[in-house]
């Protein structure tokens, strides 16, 4: 029986939505709230996103480079693998599958059932709906599982169907956040801009209590500053990762070569750029006292609010609706195509490494929602994307870093497409992200030891795994 491969089917102009649509999910209408009370400015809350835009900006056009020469499926796997080895390969593959890619896939679902309570109370946290082995269940953890599985089970029909809902959903939050912002400059009585920009860079700093109840402002500076810096950043961060997973699907874009490079610099480009806006605009709507402390820590609600008054709750929710929506097929898509390249390596569960009748694998699709899944219903979702930050950034580093490798490596290898501005900016962004895990290790330990710690474990998995995989050779041989 002739082998299932991947259908190329996807253009430029598909591949630049999976790059936004992934980006844009929940984290930009909330975030900014925990951004300000770590760093206390206008000023800073722009710098804050300038440069989580940055980074992300040169990290993208430096993933180019290694998209053109290892055009396949499972993206920043691959290119981990062929830069170092098999080891540090599989710790990443290990990490994406046992909280980066379906943590993320879990906290956003979550986030779709908490803002869909305000229309449909039903789906809310606060609706209990049974207790299994000590476990809580509430609507919102039941409605965020039936969002994964309807998603997981509409992208096992096939690339296309995934690629409708994807655009679909990424051109409609696009056009509902430039919406939104228009909204905010145009129609808001009175405008906090001048009032915000008094505080123009000082750095003050205000935790708040549990309740999320201003405690006042502290100013901070130096190492302290940093330290806030790096703080504020686990959230922008956040909300601009998954920008890498088109580079997951190259075996189904046509032309990757060239599109993966372009989808990740223009998708990239357009998100940081409606970021920025969407924080400006949000300066201009609220006092900065009420963007650091907004009613349920929900910020955009409290914009929305101020803009459309009674009716803001109900448009805000669904535009998250749909952000998240989108966000999470993207999500879910180009996630299982790293599960599915770890097993045609030996390193995953061998069921990953086939291709249903529609050219996708379904199985790994499967897999990756019965974790996330879990995750839904553990309630740990929220505190492992925290731990798991630190980790995420390493990896990109360690990628990025991967460039300068392979150049000595492989100095003769096809490069369609070179680094941008090789090699200040890859230095660079390794300079800056290795700063940032410095920073995040020394003044926020509590979200740097567990993630290290899971992505460890991957390690003696590893040798678990090959070893099996070694003694299952050898007994076919005989």
């Amino acid at each position: 029986m002739t082998e299932r491969k991947f259908k190329p089917v996807l253009s430029l102009w598909d591949a630049t939505m999976v790059v936004a649509g992934s980006m844009i999910g929940s984290g930009i209408f909330i975030v900014s709230a925990d951004i300000v009370r770590n760093v206390g400015s206008a000023g800073w809350l722009l710098a804050v996103w300038g440069i989580t835009g940055f980074m992300t900006i040169i990290a993208a056009v430096s993933y180019g480079e290694l998209s053109g020469m290892f055009p396949r499926a499972g993206g920043q796997y691959v290119y981990l693998k062929e830069a170092y080895s098999p080891l540090v390969s599989f710790v990443y593959g290990w990490s994406f599958f046992a909280v980066i890619q379906t943590a993320t896939i879990a906290a956003v679902g979550v986030a779709f059932a908490r803002f869909s309570a305000y229309i449909f109370p039903v789906m809310g946290e606060e609706n209990r709906l049974a207790s299994f082995l000590g476990i809580d269940i509430s609507g919102a953890q039941v409605t965020s599982i039936l969002m994964i599985a309807l998603l997981t089970w509409v992208n096992t029909r096939g690339i296309r169907e995934g690629k409708i809902i994807q655009t679909t959903f990424t051109v409609s939050k696009v056009l509902a956040l430039v919406g939104l912002m228009v909204c905010g400059f145009v129609f808001v009585s009175e405008s906090h801009w001048s009032e915000n920009w008094q505080t123009g860079f000082r750095a003050m700093q205000d935790l708040g209590t549990a309740g999320r109840e201003p405690t006042g402002w502290t100013a901070i500076s130096g190492v302290t500053l940093l330290g806030a810096i790096a703080a504020a950043m686990t959230g922008s961060l956040f909300s601009s990762d998954a920008w890498n997973n088109v580079t997951f699907i190259a075996g189904e874009i046509k032309n990757p070569q060239r599109n993966i490079g372009l989808s990740l610099f223009l998708g990239t480009l357009m998100v940081t750029v409606l970021y920025m806006l969407t924080n400006a605009m949000y300066l201009h709507v609220l006092p900065l006292d009420e963007i650091a402390f907004p009613t349920a820590d929900r910020l955009g609600v409290s914009a929305a609010d101020k803009i459309f008054g009674n009716p803001g709750m109900q448009l805000i929710a669904v535009l998250i609706m749909v952000s998240t929506f989108g966000c999470n097929n993207g999500l879910i898509l180009a996630g299982a195509r790293v599960y599915y390249t770890m097993a045609k390596d030996g390193l995953f569960f061998r069921q990953a490494g086939n291709l249903n009748r529609n050219a996708v694998p379904a199985w790994a699709l499967w897999a990756q929602c019965l974790v996330a899944s879990v995750l839904c219903l553990s309630g740990e979702y929220g505190n492992l994307l925290d731990m798991i930050s630190l980790v995420v950034v390493i990896f990109y580093t360690l990628t990025i870093a991967g460039i300068f490798v392979l150049r000595v490596k492989r100095p003769d290898a096809h490069r369609p497409y070179r680094a941008f501005a090789y090699p200040v900016l890859p230095a660079l962004y390794v300079v800056m992200g290795l700063s940032f895990c410095v920073l995040l290790v020394i003044y926020k330990p509590t979200f740097t030891w567990p993630g290290l710690i899971i992505a460890s474990m991957g390690i003696p998995i590893y040798y678990l795994v090959r070893g099996r995989r070694a003694q299952t050779d050898n007994s076919e041989g005989l």
